[in-house]
């Protein structure tokens, strides 16, 4: 076949997975789930830091599925993590490796590590290390000559291959190759888990490819059950298959290119799904064999390269499919899309597994950048998707283990230091049941997915149940959105987007945190406001096409105390002349005692502004702030939470204000202080939605038309994040 049957065709088809109900009849094929999260800080050694930098990478596990091992290149160690309850993991420690771990596989009580030792990139070198897993002490090591990278054992466990990377040095011309010395590859004879370091054989690999021919810059190994090994040369855009009982090339060819449709190519704000890219080099990073002629790789790209999806071929170079940018697209139903990255490689698939469960074959396709999992079930031609799971940041690396239904994947990026989530190694079984995320998704509209990310504020649509409206933040400044959501479906279903305009173009300068819609279909949009970088703190009244039509400043009293954390939610009270906006501060500013916000009032026709003061729990660590504001009956319900994350997540809260406490001063006067009650408690929910750890950023609350609650949180467009949406219905009490 061609490299497409068509971008649009796909992508829809691809999109009705994702928008089929999650309910599934007693006869359905199992499904998988996040059932538990690991942080790998953990097992940081007792005379670390707690907050030194660690990292699950790669990821393997002992034969009995019970214990799982991962590198860790910053900590330089490999840490282990007991999995005999795979729904309660625990820490095993984790075990010096004097040097940089890069890759680790698992075999008869052994963990056989790739460490490199390089002096530098230009003198490179490494070892193998074998470890007891039982003991956690180094048996033996041996000399690998080079840098290496991917390490895999073939079927039987009796020959095992390292990638000599030997990578380039980024800084050095440019990031240019060739660059040396050359990598090449060494393959070697396994024993009950241990290696004879004199079987160890190199395998030359200049001379083969188109580019750079004598600088192979090796990079992902996997054996067939022929003793085949496919081993990508990244940079280098070629495939390689070697006959590891002889060590020697067999065939080789280029991964060639991909003219690329449908994809967002700036860096601007904006999600717009109508650009192309041609001629790109797909420069494979992961391989894994479907079965003894067919492998599939990950397009991540690393050097001038890098086509967003994967491939599969059969070892003799022909192309059997191409996923072109149908995978990018239905990452982008999900809110999984890092509009960051739209400048360069998208989500940059870049890690794979393949396993078979029961009668299924499935391989699962790891997207760095959008921090999911693509599972496509392997058909024998045409791939097909059947979940996306949420990962934690940047998956690296992943195992299935099909004995015990379970598969986890090693997520890389830690944010200790900056008070963000640690890396976390994550794990998912296979059963009978629903798929528990994604929670929401978008339809598309004129051919193109609804992109969305980092909603921060919820509204009904009047006269609508099940109905509701949901923004954007400045994550989209370019591209400031109005969604409306279908609630009653499961998952709920991004149906629209209203682009809001200023002067017939969309409108810059805001970071929409808090809508209400009025009953004339208009709608006040509350914007936080950073006057560094020019976003005034504002209110908008946008009209049903968008249009805004009014734009009120804060009045002097305020904006003379204004630091960043201006407005969070806005709500409607009252009607007729006593229509009165009330919005959220989230945070103290200059002018507010330690602990108290405001809540500022603005009766748009009478144009008088107020405020009320509202106080904040405590917490040991992190700030305290509010996040949303809803009226409904005789209250107005507010968000309150901390900023901490996973473990270290204290507060993410909603209380309820009288709206008879809501007794404006005028600004400037001593402010009067209004009373809350503790309606909800949302960390249970938090952490048991996905089983993954508690996300920060609860920002979105409100009642649709019937008087249901929900609730939905902002991912931060996958930006030192997750990538998670979570929205879902909250049960509140019947005295709340």
């Amino acid at each position: 076949m061609g490299d497409f049957m068509t971008i649009s065709s796909r992508s829809a088809a691809l999109a009705a997975v994702l928008l089929a109900s999650v309910a599934f009849p007693a006869a359905a094929e199992p499904v998988f789930n996040r059932i538990a999260s690991f942080p790998v800080a953990e097992n940081l050694p007792a005379d670390k830091d707690k907050l030194s930098v660690s990292s699950a990478e790669i990821i393997t596990a002992t034969d009995d599925g019970n214990t799982l091992i991962y590198s860790d290149s910053p900590l330089g160690a490999i840490g282990f993590i007991d999995i005999t309850d795979a729904k309660a993991p625990k820490a095993g420690g984790a075990l010096m490796m004097d040097g940089e771990p890069t890759s680790v596989t698992s075999s008869a009580g052994k963990a056989l590590v790739a460490v490199n030792t390089s002096e530098s990139k230009a003198k490179p070198s490494g070892r193998l290390a074998i470890v007891d897993v039982a003991t956690k002490k180094i048996e033996n090591t041996c000399d690998l000559g080079g840098q290496p990278d991917s390490i895999a054992l073939n079927k039987d466990k009796t020959l095992g291959t390292i990638a000599i990377e030997n990578e380039r040095d980024e800084d050095v011309n440019d990031g240019k190759i060739p660059q040396m010395p050359a990598g090449d590859l060494v393959v070697f004879q396994v024993k009950n888990g241990t290696v004879d370091c004199g079987t160890i054989k190199h395998v030359t690999l200049t001379g083969l490819t188109g580019v750079a021919p004598e600088d192979p810059e090796p990079e992902f190994v996997a054996f067939n059950g022929l003793n085949e090994i496919a081993l990508t040369l990244q940079e280098n855009n070629e495939i390689v298959i070697i006959d590891a009982n002889t060590a020697e090339v067999k065939t080789h060819f280029s991964a060639g290119s991909v003219d690329l449709t449908g994809i967002d190519t700036k860096r601007d704000g904006a999600l717009k799904f109508s650009g192309e890219a041609k001629g790109v080099l797909r420069e494979p990073d992961a391989v894994k064999w479907l079965d003894d002629n067919r492998l599939v790789v990950a397009n991540e790209g690393d050097y001038q390269g890098g086509s967003r999806g994967f491939t599969i071929f059969d070892k003799t170079g022909k192309l059997l499919y191409e996923s072109g940018a149908s995978f990018e697209r239905a990452v982008t139903h999900i809110g999984h899309y890092p509009e960051s990255r739209s400048g360069s490689k998208g989500v940059e698939p870049e890690g794979l597994e393949a396993a078979k469960f029961g009668d299924i074959k499935y391989f699962f396709l790891l997207a760095e950048r959008a921090s999911v999992v693509g599972v496509f079930k392997d058909t024998g031609a045409d791939p097909e998707l059947v979940q996306l799971l949420p990962s934690g940041i940047s998956p690296e690396g992943a195992i299935a283990i099909p004995a015990r239904n379970l598969f986890a994947t090693a997520n890389e990026v830690d944010l200790g230091k900056d008070g963000g989530t640690r890396s976390h190694v994550m794990i998912y079984e296979r059963s009978e049941g629903e798929k528990a995320y994604p929670q929401i998704v978008s339809a598309e509209k004129d051919g193109n997915p609804i992109g969305f990310a980092a909603l921060s504020g919820l509204a009904a649509v009047p006269g609508k149940p099940g109905m509701l409206y949901a923004v954007s933040d400045s994550v989209l400044g370019s591209q400031p959105t109005i969604y409306t959501i279908d609630a009653s479906k499961k998952p709920a279903v991004i149906t629209d987007a209203l682009v809001v305009k200023r002067d017939g173009a969309p409108a810059q300068k805001l970071d929409i945190e808090g809508i209400a819609a009025a009953a004339d279909g208009s709608f006040w949009l509350a914007s936080e406001g950073y006057s560094e970088r020019l976003v005034p703190h504002a209110l908008y009244n946008v009209n049903a096409k968008g249009d805004i039509k009014a734009e009120i400043a804060l009045p002097k009293e305020l904006v003379a105390n204004e630091i960043r954390y201006g407005f969070e939610g806005v709500t409607i009270v009252g009607t007729g002349d006593d229509t009165t906006l009330w919005m959220a501060v989230q945070r103290e500013w200059s002018d507010d005692e330690k602990g108290f916000v405001k809540l500022v009032s603005y009766n748009p026709k009478k144009k008088e502004w107020g405020a009320v003061r509202y106080p904040l729990d405590k917490t040991e660590s992190g700030w305290v702030g509010l996040s949303e504001i809803s009226a409904e009956g005789d209250s107005v319900y507010i968000i309150e939470r901390d900023n901490l994350v996973g473990d270290a997540a204290r507060l993410k809260k909603l209380y309820k204000v009288a709206i008879s406490e809501l007794k404006p001063a005028k600004l400037g006067a001593e402010l009067p202080v209004v009373k809350k009650t503790e309606a909800h408690d949302f960390l249970g929910e938090l952490k048991s939605a996905t089983n993954g750890y508690v996300l920060d950023k609860l920002e979105g609350f409100t009642f649709d038309a019937s008087g249901k609650p929900y609730a939905v949180t902002d991912n931060d467009g996958v930006s030192d994040s997750s990538g998670e949406t979570l929205f879902f219905p909250v049960e509140l009490s019947a005295t709340n």
